[in-house]
């Protein structure tokens, strides 16, 4: 685990760890790029997220997730799904050891961290989670939602959350939803030890976040990119400039989306409930992006740059746009 003091490590890379073994239940092969975080772990490129999933729908979308090669799966305690993903994961046979399990820390559950990893562990029905993230930097009044604490932030937070890496309960910890002021806040206080291992945000051709990801790379953070596609019936699936290089790859333009935010070093999280679309966006091995086309992609803000995540339902700002979260 990275200190804060510590040498900041190389920036992270795509491996290949084609080496991994994986269950008689995948019946396909999987695509098994990771990225190194500065921990040493390697985080699977491609997961399944859960985020806006319906009820009913998660198990299922898991299962067959991981039947088809994903070894990453993306949950959180806000999303109320956390028990259909551990009971996906059992269904579909794969051994817990061979699964990548992240999820969140809720906003009002800041002044209770250990009784919050335990509370998501049994939901999850798992002993550990590979990370464990503050899912928004606003630590929320348990009795009254919409205010914030006066007399706790999410440094203290994230004090709590160090200790969590000697119960064995989690393997990493990270941060979501942080832009480069509440990050410099946190790196910066006395209490902080340990540099997040991962920041996960926004990101796709129409939120690119230029600015956050170098500092991001400069503090040895790694990117997590929820809402790669930018989110349902996205408005980059009807972008001439995607469709006809989709078109030329002979790819889906959801295809080009992940494998773009893969090639620029992220993990990706995609969400979908439909068995065709899940085994779809992890067919990304095998091919890949000319810097030409991904510099075409680098573009596609200038014609449609949009954000799906705001802050405005928080009683705190979040984002601070121009140097900070874009």
């Amino acid at each position: 685990m990275l200190p804060v003091s510590g040498a900041i490590p190389r920036i992270p890379s795509i491996t290949n760890t084609a080496k991994r073994l994986f269950g008689k239940t995948n019946t396909m092969a999987p695509f098994s790029k990771t990225h190194k975080l500065n921990t040493g772990a390697e985080i699977p490129a491609v997961g399944l997220g859960t985020w806006q999933s319906k009820p009913g729908q998660v198990e299922k979308a898991v299962e067959a997730a991981l039947r088809a090669g994903y070894t990453h799966i993306d949950t959180a305690y806000a999303y109320g799904n956390e028990k259909e993903v551990g009971q996906g994961i059992k269904a579909s046979g794969v051994p817990r050891e061979k699964i990548w399990l992240t999820t969140k820390l809720d906003n009002d559950w800041h002044k209770h961290v250990a009784e919050a990893i335990d509370t998501s562990l049994k939901n999850l029905d798992t002993p550990y989670v590979d990370l464990y993230l503050m899912h928004w930097p606003a630590s929320l009044d348990k009795q009254n939602p919409k205010q914030v604490y006066d007399d706790w932030d999410f440094v203290d937070t994230w004090r709590e959350m160090q200790k969590l890496l000697d119960t064995g309960k989690v393997k990493n910890i990270g941060v979501s939803n942080f832009g480069v002021k509440n990050l410099e806040k946190l790196l910066s206080a006395e209490s902080t030890k340990i540099v997040p291992a991962v920041n996960q945000i926004e990101l796709h051709p129409g939120n690119r976040s230029p600015n956050l990801l170098k500092y991001l790379i400069s503090k040895g953070i790694h990117a997590s990119a929820y809402s790669p596609l930018g989110s349902s019936d996205s408005p980059l699936y009807k972008l001439d400039s995607l469709t006809k290089l989709a078109e030329s790859k002979g790819k889906t333009v959801q295809q080009v989306l992940l494998r773009w935010g893969v090639q620029k070093g992220w993990s990706v999280l995609p969400k979908s409930v439909t068995e065709e679309r899940i085994k779809a966006n992890i067919d990304l091995d095998g091919w890949s992006l000319t810097d030409e086309e991904i510099a075409q992609i680098d573009e596609v803000h200038k014609e449609n740059s949009f954000k799906v995540c705001d802050d405005d339902w928080l009683p705190v700002k979040i984002f601070f746009g121009a140097g900070d979260s874009d």
